[in-house]
């Protein structure tokens, strides 16, 4: 027969081994639960949504001879420049480390904030850091006579961005 000590130390062994058994089942069905998881997730793949690099920036007769136009800086990071032979778009995105150019109307430049880098009202680097020129976005125009910009078609290289797809040729104002 069995004394009262041996039965207490085989109900503790009987419990042990439960609560071992618990933990290794739990162990188990929480590996395959994560994985079954981990695979549904992998089958929704997460998608950034972009706006469009192409955008309609107005008629040419909305942008002033002479005059940088800023109202697309905000949405598109773009300003518009019109002169006596045609436009052309500037992308606003310093090409030292990115930051935003501001233009200064008296001084017929864009100066960046961050470092100092200026550049002249064709985009053209005279100051500061800034390696190379600012980049011209290609633009042109419809069928319905509204100016097209498409920004994922950029050019820095004096002497190309002066011809088409980077500059509009239009008639005199």
């Amino acid at each position: 027969m069995r004394t009262e000590t041996e039965n207490m130390v085989t109900t503790k062994q009987v419990m042990r081994r439960r609560l071992f058994s618990y933990v290794g089942w739990g162990s188990f069905a929480a590996f395959w639960l994560g994985s079954t998881l981990a695979t549904l997730r992998f089958l929704f793949p997460r998608v950034l949504y972009e706006p469009s690099l192409r955008f309609d920036a107005g008629k040419p007769e909305d942008y002033q001879v002479g005059e940088v136009s800023t109202r697309l800086k905000k949405e598109q990071r773009v300003w518009m420049i019109r002169n006596a032979d045609g436009m052309y778009a500037l992308i606003a995105v310093c090409t030292h480390l990115g930051c935003t150019p501001i233009w200064w109307p008296m001084e017929h430049r864009f100066k960046c904030p961050c470092h100092g880098s200026n550049f002249l009202i064709d985009g053209q680097n005279v100051a500061g850091p800034a390696p190379v020129p600012l980049y011209r976005a290609a633009i042109e125009l419809d069928l319905a006579g509204h100016i097209i910009v498409d920004k994922g078609r950029q050019n820095d290289k004096p002497g190309p961005r002066d011809q088409k797809p980077f500059f509009l040729p239009l008639p005199r104002a």
